[in-house]
């Protein structure tokens, strides 16, 4: 079999193959003569059709399969002869004035690049602390009670205050006309949570059961609501309950009813400590991550396949469908998205895969099973029953591969942060909580 490879640009490359045209021709034969004993006709016994009559039937599509099998079987060889590493599929076509008795094919194809790592010592990470405070305990434990609080009306005399729970009656309209959700009836709401725009908010503050007013309300630029953003409406408000809320004590029935195992305030204090720092612990860890593929990047050099960018693309598109049908829209699956949103994500993605595939395989820092045990047993910890979770893990290989890939990207972050020239940074808890 003769082959030749060109260098197009960058990545691609044209590999030239030709095939005995017998090679073909015994393959059909062969395939068909298997098919003739199983195929069933009419006027004809099973395994008794005639050969010729099989073949007028059959022979294009068989004709077509071996061809794909075959040529495809001949490309991926002479690629491995060639110590070609092809990204994607290459696209095939049968090239015309080929010399009597042979077949040839052009094949358009990319190959992965070469990635050049340079000196990770003279890479710059920022590396960030957080302390879980007692702060932040108190902070977790106000959320905790109000999620419990309950409430009571209050006297009709009464003016709303914040942490009122208010039952009211709202109609807005924006040059005289009622907009789609503006209008609603026994509409429950926390003064004070920011559930409401601010304006709504101070409207309602002071007013007492039974009273109506009329304010303005200016509805921000970016509301998400796009046919009001930017808006000017008149709003009717009528207040029709006030109910006071409370909070349940901070004692031993709270902590019983969170189903803490040491049912005391200490006891509740510290489980919210080891829950919050496992959270801490989680999101350092994820943000480090991406400090540390950040400065890994900007000491490597290679091109991308555009194959593999666009195939990223595409599970991008499927994974936007996907969240989209979930949040309830309607044909989400046909919906028609840019391409060009997904492009940059894409192109990160795949760049980091490859770099940090070089990276892996030149320090081996593949991960080993005791590292992915250690793992899932962290993962099981904050369970109630970790030996099941372990078990759940263990009984599902594509479970058990994503924690490999997670233990991988561990073992490059800490390899990167070992080299590179790292600044500690400490930032308060609320801020690491507030990031996404």
């Amino acid at each position: 079999m003769a082959v030749v490879v060109e260098n197009l640009e960058k990545l691609e490359r044209k590999m030239t193959l030709s095939l005995p045209l017998g090679v073909i021709q015994s393959e059909v034969t062969m395939r068909l003569k298997k098919l003739a004993r199983t195929v069933k006709m009419d006027g004809f016994r099973p395994g008794k059709v005639p050969m010729n009559v099989v073949a007028q039937r059959y022979g294009y599509s068989v004709h077509y399969e071996v061809m794909n099998d075959k040529v495809g079987e001949a490309f991926f060889s002479a690629a491995s002869d060639a110590q070609l590493r092809v990204a994607g599929q290459p696209k095939i076509n049968e090239k015309e004035g080929a010399p009597e008795g042979e077949l040839t094919f052009e094949a358009v194809f990319e190959v992965f690049p070469e990635v050049q790592i340079g000196d990770l010592t003279a890479a710059e990470v920022e590396k960030v602390t957080t302390d879980v405070s007692e702060a932040a305990i108190d902070k977790t434990i106000e959320i905790l009670r109000k999620q419990r609080r309950t409430f009571a009306q209050r006297p009709h005399d009464f003016a709303a205050q914040d942490g009122d729970r208010v039952t009211a009656d709202f109609e807005g309209k924006i040059d005289g006309e009622t907009f789609s959700g503006g209008k609603a009836d026994d509409f429950q709401f926390i003064l004070g949570d920011g559930q409401m725009l601010k304006e709504f908010e101070d409207a309602t503050r002071g007013m007492k059961t039974g009273e109506s007013k009329t304010f303005p309300l200016l509805f921000p630029a970016d509301y998400h609501g796009k046919d009001v953003a930017g808006k000017s409406a008149d709003f009717m408000l009528t207040i029709k309950k006030i109910e006071a809320a409370h909070l349940p004590d901070v004692d031993a029935a709270l902590a019983k009813s969170l189903a803490i195992e040491d049912a005391t305030v200490e006891g509740l204090r510290s489980d919210i400590k080891r829950n919050l720092e496992r959270e801490v612990k989680s999101r350092l860890l994820a943000r480090n991550k991406t400090a540390v593929m950040d400065a890994l990047l900007s000491k490597s050099l290679l091109d991308l396949p555009k194959v593999s960018v666009q195939t990223e693309i595409g599970r991008l598109l499927e994974g936007a469908r996907a969240d989209l049908k979930q949040r309830g829209i309607k044909d989400a699956e046909k919906m028609s998205l840019p391409e060009d949103i997904f492009r940059a994500q894409a192109e990160r993605r795949v760049r980091l895969g490859l770099v940090v595939a070089e990276l892996v395989r030149a320090n081996s820092l593949q991960a080993k099973p005791e590292q992915i045990k250690l793992h899932v047993e962290e993962l099981s910890a904050s369970y109630e029953k970790p030996l099941d979770v372990m078990r759940w893990y263990y009984s599902d290989n594509a479970r058990l591969a994503e924690v490999e890939s997670i233990v991988l990207e561990n073992n490059v972050t800490d390899f990167v942060l070992a080299q590179a020239k790292v600044s500690e940074k400490t930032i308060s808890f609320d801020d690491l909580m507030a990031q996404n």
